[in-house]
């Protein structure tokens, strides 16, 4: 008798095929994400005066995302963000101050150059521990703020880089003093990019990012080439930060030290803190309330209105988004049984 050649390609098949209908369900749109994005939209119309702060929110949104990539889905910990985020703001701004003035065009300046940057700095990233890689990650985004501090004759150093002039978006919509095309502008850079970023995640390659980040040993034993997979996550992730940065400039049409700062990548950590870490709109419902919190605040008591914010995630961390989950949870059960015991008789009658 001869064994039949498909019999042991059968289960592999099914789960296959499993896995696909698993990510194609993961892909679709729901209801909840539609309205997420028409309510976004609806703002460039029905909160005019708002525009200039949701052109912030949208910058700070993309910048979560960026490291949500490579935190939430790659488990790579990173205090030195900000490095990337102030090269494409420098990049960007650059090339606007020599000439190259649209806007599209810098854009893609300013990522290509943090992709760059990423790339050549994951190979440091991915050696050592968790400890080392924040040691690592910081040590780049000090060393890059020093070079942009010292380099004043190309990025004006402690007077930042000034006389930025920006070009109409596709050619025909010029930035105004109001924040309407800005935030028009940062707006579809957002979603374009957040819908590809979302493609990813729920692609193979997504899948492998999440297997490396619960058990890098495990994965590497089934085949998954981790430092290749790591390596292309990090560098996407440093583009997402530059072409945030590169916003940034080109929207205030000014750029500083401070885009390179410490406080930068602290400030995007403790978004993904606020909004949740390991999905997508966590960067951006965080981003969301940050920036709320940091206006209501600073308007209420402009001294100390980072206490507020800092009490605000003491009290998230210890009360914990899980515990308040499982108490929602733990509320089915008593909804259960008074549902079931509810439709019982009538089932018994149809029984009857």
């Amino acid at each position: 008798m001869h064994a039949d050649p498909t019999a042991k390609a059968a289960p592999s098949s099914t789960t296959a095929d499993f896995v696909r209908r698993s990510l194609v369900r993961k892909g679709r749109w729901g209801v909840a994400e539609i309205a997420f994005w028409a309510v976004a939209a609806a703002t460039l119309f029905f909160l005019p005066e708002r525009h200039l702060i949701l052109n912030e929110i949208a910058i700070i949104g993309l910048f979560a995302v960026s490291l949500d990539l490579i935190l939430g889905y790659a488990g790579i910990v990173s205090l030195g963000h900000a490095a990337f985020f102030g090269l494409g703001a420098y990049a960007a701004g650059i090339v606007a101050k020599h000439g190259w003035t649209d806007p599209l065009l810098g854009l893609a300046i300013a990522a290509v150059a943090a992709a760059f940057l990423g790339f050549v700095t994951s190979f440091l990233v991915l050696r050592g521990t968790d400890l080392t890689k924040l040691m690592v990650t910081l040590g780049v985004a000090l060393l890059l703020g020093e070079v942009a501090n010292q380099a004043s004759w190309l990025t004006g150093g402690a007077d930042g880089l000034q006389g930025i002039t920006m070009g109409p978006v596709l050619g025909r919509f010029e930035f105004d003093i109001f924040g309407t095309t800005a935030y028009a502008y940062s707006l579809t850079v957002l979603f374009v990019l957040f819908v590809v970023a979302r493609r990813i995640v729920v692609s193979p390659f997504g899948l492998s990012l999440r297997s490396i980040r619960d058990n890098p040993l495990r994965a590497r034993a089934v085949g998954i080439p981790v430092n290749h997979r790591l390596v292309a996550v990090y560098t996407l992730a440093a583009a997402y930060a530059g072409v945030a940065g590169g916003l940034l400039a080109q929207t205030t049409q000014f750029v500083s030290l401070d885009v390179l700062a410490f406080h930068r990548s602290a400030d995007i950590m403790l978004v993904l803190v606020i909004g949740g870490v390991g999905y997508l709109y966590g960067g951006l419902l965080g981003a969301i309330g940050f920036k709320v919190l940091q206006d209501i605040l600073s308007a209420w008591t402009p001294q100390y209105w980072q206490f507020w914010i800092g009490l605000i995630l003491v009290v998230l961390v210890l009360v914990g988004r899980e515990r308040l989950a499982g108490s929602i949870k733990s509320l089915r059960p008593r909804v259960q049984p008074a549902e079931q015991a509810q439709a019982l008789p009538a089932t018994t009658a149809g029984e009857v």
